[in-house]
């Protein structure tokens, strides 16, 4: 054999061995990827909720205002275009 063949035959059997070891290596992660999302799902939403911003009152009041106000209006908006739609129903039919 040759220096080629014998460093291709050594790089097979690297990976065959990387291979067999690699499967032994995912089951074994999957199990402690699985314990360690169990066990740290409510730190992780503790850590998650240390990170939000609530708004101040000033702001919530501003913020419930405007979406009050889009509200009434859009209601507004599409009574109107339904009175209307229905008024040229009438007329035409």
């Amino acid at each position: 054999m040759s220096k080629k063949d014998e460093k291709n035959a050594k790089k097979v059997k690297a990976i065959k061995d990387e291979k067999k070891v690699s499967k032994k290596d995912k089951n074994t992660k999957k199990i402690k990827k699985e314990k360690v999302k169990k066990e740290s799902f409510f730190k992780g939403v503790e850590k998650e909720m240390g990170k939000v911003r609530w708004p101040l009152k000033k702001e919530m009041i501003k913020y419930s205002i405007a979406t009050l106000s889009f509200i009434i209006f859009f209601g507004i908006f599409f009574t109107l275009g339904d009175l209307i739609i229905a008024g040229f129903k009438m007329l035409v039919g």
